[in-house]
Formats: C-alpha cells, structure tokens, sequence
C-alpha cells in the first residue's frame, strides 16, 4: 500500500453552529439526513472530515457533499463512506483504503484523513 494522499482541516464549532443558524438550509446541503441530526460538535467534527477528504483527493471541483458520508461503527470508530462523484474521483487515483480521524476539543473540530491504494 502507498499513501495517495494526506487531507487535515480545522472547524471553529461555535462559528460553524452561527453559519446553520444564519443558514439553515446549509445543513440539509452539507450533510445526509442520517448525520443531520447528530450535535453541533460532531456535525463540525464531519465537515471538517468532508473537507480533509477534498484536500486528500485533490480538491477537484464538482464533488457533492453528500458522496461522503461520515458514519460510525458500533465502537464509534468513525468511516467515511464514499459515493457518486466522491468515488468516481477516489477511484480515479487508485484509493482502496480511506482512513479517518475525529477530534473536537477547546471549540475546534478537527479531522485527518488518509488514502491509501
């Protein structure tokens, strides 16, 4: 296996949680109805984690938020699922691995993500 690419981003929680609030149709753009509902620390804890994934693949244009999904195994461990034009791109580069991590502590969110043929 080789590193394909490496993504890290930040989110100001409470910055983030006056952005929904001022625009509320952001969330239901940004996030599947499954992570829509989660608290605001986790919800900014997954956009960083959507935008790691965008630097990690690049940043090319056209991806939907939606393609990436943040879920979470029965231990908490959290997976990115991915989709659509957010596959098609992973796909493109040769990713057969996508590593994900969470953090949110002192009002950030933060994520790192890895890919990985």
């Amino acid at each position: 296996m080789a590193v394909i690419g490496v993504g890290i981003d930040v989110c100001a929680i409470d910055r983030f949680g006056e952005s929904l609030a001022r625009t509320p149709a952001l969330r239901e753009r940004l996030f599947t109805p499954a992570e829509a509902v989660r608290p605001l620390a986790s919800l900014a804890g997954r956009f960083a984690a959507k935008e790691a994934l965008a630097k990690a693949l690049g940043a090319p244009g056209g991806l939907a938020w939606h393609d990436a999904e943040v879920v979470s195994e029965e231990s908490g461990r959290p997976v990115l699922e991915l989709r659509g034009t957010v596959r098609a791109r992973a796909d493109e580069l040769g990713v057969a691995h996508v590593h994900v991590s969470l953090s949110h502590d002192a009002g950030v969110a933060s994520a790192v993500v890895v890919l990985e043929s």
